[in-house]
């Protein structure tokens, strides 16, 4: 069965650098979306700790897992999480097939 979404060689490198780096024990992170922003909808990465991840997929591979929300999985079939860095920064972001329009700073999306 294909995964929910996939994950760049990129983005699982900057997760294990993430996990790492934490200050208390980490499973991996967590994807959602939330209302927000000018266009409806913005993605939201949060650490994934043992009480947090009660009912979410777990997508599992390149040596990271990657928990993702319950309410956000129709947002995000066919997703890809990259990681990109530019002259004056670096993030993450989501090649989704399922987006209709973003707004003009890149920060939301609209399905």
């Amino acid at each position: 069965m294909k995964d929910l979404i996939s994950i760049s060689d990129k983005a699982a490198s900057q997760i294990k650098r993430i996990i790492s780096d934490a200050h208390e024990e980490v499973l991996g992170i967590i994807v959602g979306v939330d209302k927000s922003g000018c266009s409806g909808y913005a993605y939201k990465l949060d650490y994934a700790k043992k009480e947090n991840i009660k009912n979410f997929e777990i997508i599992e591979t390149k040596g990271v897992k990657v928990f993702i929300e319950p309410k956000a999985s129709m947002f995000l079939v066919g997703s890809e999480m990259d990681y990109v860095i530019d002259k004056l920064s670096s993030r993450f972001v989501f090649n989704n097939p399922n987006e209709k329009s973003t707004c003009g700073c890149g920060e939301s999306f609209n399905i």
